[in-house]
């Protein structure tokens, strides 16, 4: 479950990446905030895959 949960997490900061660039590209700053976030979160979810998979000792 692991790779499915890093593949989510991926895909989290690949749409906040979007979100940005859009928010960028029409000036729309709240938008361009939500997708830094939504990268944010999705950085912060895979480090705590590699955190946990560092515990299991792959």
């Amino acid at each position: 479950m692991s790779e499915v949960d890093k593949l989510k997490n991926k895909g989290e900061e690949f749409k906040g990446n979007v979100k940005e660039g859009a928010g960028r590209a029409s000036g729309d700053k709240d938008l361009e905030a939500e997708g830094q976030a939504d990268q944010s979160k999705g950085n912060l979810k895979q480090a705590g895959e590699k955190v946990k998979d560092a515990f299991k000792g792959n």
